[in-house]
């Protein structure tokens, strides 16, 4: 049987979702658990509270929640969807939590995978669907940010504990043949540098019999050198968005929105200087979740359109940057 392949050449924007957990970890409450205060973290990250997943809570959950809500948007048949690619580093399996979420939402024709990028995660995911839709076999796919990260942190680590949350964003993406909103993307990576930001294997020694020696899976807690992962961002995000802007042709001042990776409030600010763009078109949630790693960005696009900011043809500019390190930039035309 002769393979089916779409005539299509672009990228439309249909939906987005999102989904956070319902407990909340206010400053003012991890500051009876470590020596710090709501004002020495919210002037050096912006952050007030986080999303923290409850027991029930799980990555799989998170995740359905956030496609179906973009799928309902997007008003599709999930028969008709050919593709989801779920990005996380934190799966509820760790063989992947993708194929659940096909399951739990009965998207039986849809191929699904795991992506890991950590917070350059879901940047990433949704430049690989876009291209598997330019490339004629898929004509629909939901690209997922999820992340629970809180059972990661160290949460005795005053340095670090202060800036993960947890939660889910999810856009729907279709093919067309017509136009291409899906304007241009940049992707980088320097592994030379991925000792800054880990979240390690632990290395723990066992024996199975006689000499034969294994080491036990499971993993450490979150390491930054937040100093240095600071430095990185603020020198190549506004590097690899001006080149991308280069490229496309696109000036800064056609930027409706920039919408960043929410790792940190002067993150967010520096970039948009060096780019001269207003920084009423800097999206942030960063205070209400703090930093859910691939949940970022399709969270913050979602509750910006829930909230009438992002609209029909707005152009956006967004990265995601992080663990790798890796770091990527894309421009889009809503809609």
């Amino acid at each position: 049987m002769e393979e089916k392949k779409f005539n299509q050449i672009g990228v439309s924007f249909k939906g987005s979702g999102s989904y956070v957990p319902d407990q909340i970890l206010t400053n003012q409450k991890i500051s009876k658990k470590v020596d710090t205060s709501d004002e020495w973290i919210k002037s050096r990250t912006g952050i007030s509270e986080r999303r923290i997943s409850s027991l029930g809570d799980n990555v799989t959950d998170m995740g359905y929640k956030a496609a179906l809500n973009a799928i309902e948007k997007a008003n599709w048949d999930v028969n008709t969807i050919d593709l989801i690619v779920l990005a996380t580093s934190t799966p509820h399996d760790l063989f992947g939590s993708a194929p659940s979420i096909q399951a739990k939402l009965g998207a039986s024709n849809a191929v699904a995978f795991d992506l890991t990028a950590a917070c350059s995660g879901f940047l990433f995911a949704l430049i690989t669907a876009s291209q598997f839709l330019k490339g004629g076999n898929f004509k629909r796919a939901v690209v997922i940010g999820a992340d629970q990260l809180s059972s990661f942190v160290d949460w005795n680590d005053r340095r670090s504990c202060i800036l993960f949350g947890d939660g889910a964003g999810a856009l729907a993406i279709e093919a067309t043949n017509e136009f291409d909103n899906f304007i241009g993307f940049n992707m980088r990576t320097d592994g030379e540098r991925g000792s800054f930001l880990n979240l390690p294997f632990k290395n723990d020694r066992d024996s199975i019999i006689d000499n034969i020696d294994f080491l036990r899976g499971g993993f450490s807690p979150i390491q930054m050198n937040g100093q240095e992962v600071y430095k990185f961002a603020v020198k190549e995000v506004p590097i690899i968005l001006k080149k991308l802007l280069k490229e496309t042709n696109y000036s800064s001042e056609r930027v409706d929105w920039l919408v960043l990776h929410q790792a940190n409030q002067r993150i967010l600010d520096s970039v948009g200087d060096k780019l001269k763009i207003p920084r009423e078109k800097i999206l942030s949630n960063l205070e209400k979740y703090g930093n859910t790693s691939a949940g970022t960005i399709p969270l913050m696009i979602d509750e910006a359109i829930k909230n009438n900011k992002i609209k029909q043809n707005d152009i956006i500019a967004t990265s995601g940057f992080g663990a790798g390190l890796s770091w990527g930039a894309a421009l889009i035309k809503w809609g």
